[in-house]
């Protein structure tokens, strides 16, 4: 500790300007364009824990994209929206609800890509089949394959997917890959990936580099959490789970059993076009170059007659579009909500969108994972469970040893969201992610057999038993909800 009584008085004086000064800096600097829960706690780090505060602020307190990548997002959505202007895009259902076109809007406004209709999509929901089911797609590849995954690892469980990536490469078919940087770079299986992917030709690269040397810099916890596969612009496949084994091949995981539960979907039609074009500004963005020879105004109509509309969002947006789009949804609701999170930590606008539409008379369940993998989210998350429990959200526990790791939303009988976001402050702020809206009751009765599957798996978690939790729980719990808040 510093003994200020020893100091000659100058140094005091200089130790009280400069320590006002940061303080009114920071309080000038820290709340601008951020919310308020956010900034309060910067602040409260920076008063209390100055040095650390100012380090970590520096470090990863800007939640967005450098600028020079914004303007890229930019000059994508601008040409996204040219495009798709001068497109047919399939044919709409009819009679949609009276709030679902300003919704679509919304979303093409944000994110610049358009509705389309006379699309399929069906689900898959076991985890090996997936990995399967895409590599006898990507067999059937004779212009492209593009695959972008946050975690990209080449083991027993994903050499099928790995084989037929080194098929296709071998019939002289360009195989593109993106992988995220953090979520590989140090990981297990890294370099045996890496090599496979260089040996069988395909163009592959690392998704927001830390790399000073070149330039390449950074908010260094911002993540590409993605998943996607395109194959020739008519077929496509996205959802919550990585190209590993269910383990995720980590040490721990293994020793206690751990396995992943994920959900993947299956799609064709138009909206093939808009995750295609996901994939190319994320290859833009990393390469500043475009492939030659990709069409994205190739539409073809899909096996069914679902509306679809693909939403990216990221750092690389100035707004929240997956937040704003579940809010939409959950105030357009009228009879039932279903959440598959593994990581439901809201801020305030969620939860009270969430709370308030139970008071509306709409039942709301939630489906977690029983054991979490990450110890300051699975907190964080805990310590909002009893306010949506006296709220009257009904909360189901899927049992350890899994991890749901599905993220999925469904909305009365006629809407449904699919796809990478999480519905936690990391996903909406600092992850780049895509979702899929779906209009079709079809798409959420496939949606109702799964939700259906994991209520079966799982328990009831009832306020009772939770105000029987131990001190030491809701005290972990809070303090993870408050560094949550640090964005």
């Amino acid at each position: 500790m510093l003994d200020v009584n020893t100091w000659p008085w100058w140094a005091v004086v200089g130790y009280i300007i400069i320590d006002l000064s940061v303080r009114a800096f920071a309080v000038i600097v820290v709340p601008r364009n951020r919310r308020p829960t956010s900034a309060m706690a910067w602040l409260l780090a920076i008063f209390f824990i100055p040095v650390l505060g100012i380090l970590l602020f520096l470090l990863i307190g800007n939640p967005k994209l450098p600028r020079v990548r914004r303007r890229k997002q930019e000059q994508i959505n601008h040409y996204i929206a040219e495009t798709a202007s001068n497109l047919r895009l399939g044919s709409l259902r009819p009679d949609p609800p009276e709030w679902f076109p300003p919704l679509v809007a919304m979303n093409q406004s944000m994110g610049a890509l358009p509705l389309s209709g006379d699309n399929g999509a069906h689900l898959i929901s076991d985890y090996q089949t997936s990995l399967d089911v895409m590599a006898d797609a990507m067999r059937e590849a004779q212009d492209y394959v593009h695959v972008e995954f946050y975690i990209l690892q080449a083991d027993d469980s994903t050499d099928n997917f790995f084989r037929a990536m080194e098929e296709t490469a071998a019939r002289g078919v360009p195989v593109r890959v993106l992988l995220d940087y953090w979520a590989n770079r140090w990981k297990p299986k890294y370099r045996e990936t890496i090599r496979r992917l260089e040996k069988m030709g395909a163009d592959w690269h690392l998704m927001l580099p830390v790399q000073p040397l070149r330039g390449r810099i950074q908010r260094p916890d911002l993540r590409n959490h993605r998943k996607l596969l395109v194959i020739d612009g008519t077929v496509g496949f996205l959802g919550s789970q990585n190209v590993t084994d269910s383990s995720y091949n980590l040490p721990k995981n293994i020793r206690q059993g751990l396995h992943w539960v994920d959900l993947m979907v299956r799609v064709d039609g138009p909206v093939v076009a808009s995750l295609n074009a996901v994939f190319l500004s994320d290859y833009y963005a990393e390469t500043d170059t475009v492939p030659e020879g990709i069409d994205i105004t190739r539409i073809e109509t899909g096996a069914g007659d679902l509306d679809c509309q693909i939403v990216p969002s990221g750092p690389g947006f100035e707004l929240e579009n997956n937040l704003r789009l579940f809010l939409g949804l959950l105030y357009a609701a009228q009879e039932r909500i279903m959440i598959v999170s593994p990581y439901f930590v809201p801020d305030e606008a969620l939860l009270a969108a969430v709370t308030s539409a139970v008071d509306r008379g709409v039942q709301v369940e939630l489906f977690v994972s029983e054991q979490g993998d990450q110890a300051m989210v699975y907190h964080a998350q805990r310590s909002y469970y009893e306010a949506l429990l006296r709220a009257g959200i009904r909360i189901w526990m899927y049992p350890k040893p899994y991890i749901l790791h599905t993220k999925s939303l469904t909305i009365d009988d006629q809407v449904a969201v699919i796809g990478s976001s999480n519905m936690d402050m990391r996903s909406f702020g600092l992850n780049m992610e895509v979702s899929m809206l779906v209009r079709g009751e079809e798409f959420v009765d496939e949606m109702r057999v799964v939700e259906d599957e994991y209520r079966s798996l799982s328990r009831e978690l009832t306020l009772e038993e939770w105000q029987q939790q131990p001190l030491r729980s809701t005290v972990l719990d809070n303090l993870a909800r408050l560094t949550s808040a640090l964005q």
